[in-house]
């Protein structure tokens, strides 16, 4: 089985690159996605977030906006966030694992795979980019998204440039959707994943 890694910085295009491995027969392990769910509501997270964090949930749900503000910009917090969230995500990652024990490849889907120096637990590493000013304009179009939001992001995330010098695959997500899944169908064919590989 082929372990691969999904990375790339926010605006980039990952989630359409994930969907093209998933339409190709690849599982695909959504790390942003469990955690939604890890917090959503009735989520087995959410208590030991509101004791840790007052006033961050409500509605039996993480309050995604709330806990973004009181961990933003503070080592301390953020690292106490991760001390609740990660073991969790790893839990379920290793169901994901177990429950597609016959797939030939599975695809995890992970923002901050560098910045949590994850990289080595994997066979082969993607990274989807494309030009600073394409990305901008990608998440300032976002519904909440601001421009000093964004810059408190993109400071928590490698540059993209670091990123693609540590790939073994770039995809390039300026061209068209066409475009994009030829290259996902030439890393398919390049790891032997390809139709009928």
């Amino acid at each position: 089985m082929i372990i691969l890694a999904l990375t790339g910085s926010i605006g980039m295009g990952k989630s359409t690159v994930a969907g093209m491995f998933a339409k190709a027969g690849i599982p695909v392990f959504d790390a942003d996605a469990v955690v939604r769910q890890l917090q959503g509501p009735g989520g087995p997270l959410v208590e030991r977030i509101e004791r840790r964090f007052p006033a961050t949930t409500k509605d039996g749900a993480v309050d995604r906006e709330a806990l973004a503000a009181a961990v933003l910009g503070d080592p301390e917090k953020l690292a106490a966030l991760e001390a609740i969230v990660h073991p969790a995500v790893h839990h379920e990652r290793t169901r994901f694992i177990l429950a597609h024990g016959d797939a030939p490849a599975l695809l995890f889907d992970i923002p901050l795979l560098f910045e949590t120096g994850g990289a080595a637990a994997f066979d082969h590493v993607i990274v989807v980019s494309a030009p600073a000013e394409v990305q901008r304009k990608r998440v300032l179009a976002r519904p909440g998204m601001t421009a000093k939001k964004l810059d408190a992001i993109l400071e928590r995330q490698l540059p993209d440039a670091e990123k693609r010098a540590r790939a073994d695959f770039v995809i390039e997500t300026t061209g068209s959707l066409a475009e994009t899944e030829a290259q996902v169908t030439h890393i398919l064919a390049c790891l032997g994943l390809g139709a009928g590989g």
